[in-house]
């Protein structure tokens, strides 16, 4: 199922994947760094909820207490906890 997620406090708009089960598909951010996330993307494709949040929860930005790392960690959470 494809969900969108809405980041707060980082620069991306929008972050839009697809859920599986608990695995993660075709990772879409709108706005941010486009080479950084882009390379996210890839290097997470086809990863579980679990695997996605042990390598990049908590990961912070310069001064701000998130980054897109983090908060595609929590997007794809809260689609997985609505999920099931």
């Amino acid at each position: 199922m494809r969900y969108s997620y809405r980041p707060r406090g980082v620069c991306p708009m929008e972050i839009n994947f697809d859920l599986n089960g608990n695995v993660v598909r075709n990772i879409e951010f709108t706005g941010g760094c486009n080479g950084n996330l882009k390379a996210i993307s890839k290097l997470v494709d086809g990863m579980t909820v679990e695997q996605i949040e042990e390598k990049l929860r908590g990961n912070t930005c310069g001064r701000r207490p998130t980054s897109c790392a983090d908060q595609l960690a929590i997007a794809v959470r809260k689609a997985y906890q609505e999920n099931n």
